[in-house]
C-alpha cells in the first residue's frame, strides 16, 4: 500500500484527487453536525432538527466495498439531498466544491473532473483548494 505524504510537503497538481476527510473535519470543527445539517433538504431538516442524539449507519464505499461508521446526518446528506435539484449551488467556490463531493458520495475527484462538474477553470479551483488551509475538511489524497 502507497504510504501517505503529508499535504504540506507536497503541492497538489490538477491531477491530485481530493475528497471530503471528515475525520479532521471533526477534529477542527465543533459545530460540524451543524453545518452538515444545513445542508439538508427541507424534509430531512424537520426530521434533524427534533433528532438531539447524534446516529451512525454502515456506509459502503461504492469504489471500495469498505464498510464503515458514519454520521446519520452525512449519510442522508449523501445518499438523498445532495441528489436534489439545484444542490451543488453554493454561495462560494469552497461551498459549492463541498457540494459536489456530497453529491457523488465523497468519491474522490482531481480539479479537472471538479471543474466539470462545477463549470469553473480547474486551475482557479486548485488555486483556492491548494493555498495552504484546509477549507471544510477537503483534502488532497496525496499518495507516493
Amino acid at each position: 500500500m502507497a504510504e501517505l505524504k503529508s499535504f504540506s510537503l507536497v503541492k497538489p497538481t490538477l491531477e491530485t484527487p481530493f475528497h471530503i476527510d471528515f475525520s479532521w473535519w471533526k477534529m477542527h470543527d465543533n459545530d460540524w453536525r451543524i453545518y452538515l445539517q444545513s445542508f439538508l433538504c427541507p424534509e430531512h431538516q424537520l426530521i434533524y432538527a427534533e433528532t438531539a442524539v447524534a446516529t451512525t449507519v454502515d456506509w459502503v464505499d461504492p469504489e471500495t466495498a469498505e464498510v464503515s461508521l458514519v454520521d446519520g446526518i452525512q449519510h442522508v446528506l449523501m445518499t438523498h439531498c445532495a441528489l436534489q435539484p439545484g444542490f451543488l449551488e453554493g454561495k462560494t467556490l469552497v461551498d459549492s466544491v463541498f457540494r459536489t463531493f456530497l453529491s457523488n458520495g465523497n468519491s474522490q475527484l482531481n480539479m479537472q473532473e471538479l471543474g466539470h462538474h462545477l463549470n469553473q477553470p480547474a486551475n482557479k479551483i486548485l488555486t483556492t483548494m491548494s493555498s495552504g488551509k484546509v477549507y471544510k475538511g477537503i483534502r488532497p489524497i496525496l499518495l507516493g
